[in-house]
């Protein structure tokens, strides 16, 4: 028996409503719903549905690093570049083989978190 592949990731957030905006507006990750009660969001990013929710208590609080894959780098970047994502870099290889490339571009969300876009390029 073996654990199935991931369905949902915890994001902590502190202020819920910048933080919906920023990850359906800004990078257009679908909202699935808003329950009452505590304050928290469903995404759906591909398969795994991100849980953007304020802690109850500290030893809830998640430090998460999150890569989303895009079909062009190069694009997203521009598009995220322009929309006031501030990148901490232009995208870069950070991995060869005989075959692709492996390109990434790192920024962070409102709360600090570190996202990255990548991209397999075939070399």
């Amino acid at each position: 028996m073996a654990v199935g592949p991931v369905a949902q990731i915890h994001i902590s957030v502190t202020d819920l409503d910048r933080s919906v905006a920023f990850y359906t507006e800004v990078l257009g990750i679908p909202l699935l719903f808003r329950p009452p009660g505590p304050p928290m969001a469903f995404l759906a990013s591909g398969d795994v549905r991100l849980y953007l929710g304020v802690p109850e208590r500290p030893e809830f609080t998640t430090r998460v690093l999150l890569y989303f894959r895009v079909d062009d780098i190069d694009a997203e970047h521009r598009r995220l570049a322009g929309a006031g994502v501030a990148f901490l870099g232009p995208p870069k290889v950070v991995h060869r083989d005989r075959d692709t490339e492996l390109w990434m571009a790192s920024f962070r969300d409102p709360d600090g978190h570190n996202l990255t876009l990548m991209q397999d390029r075939p070399t």
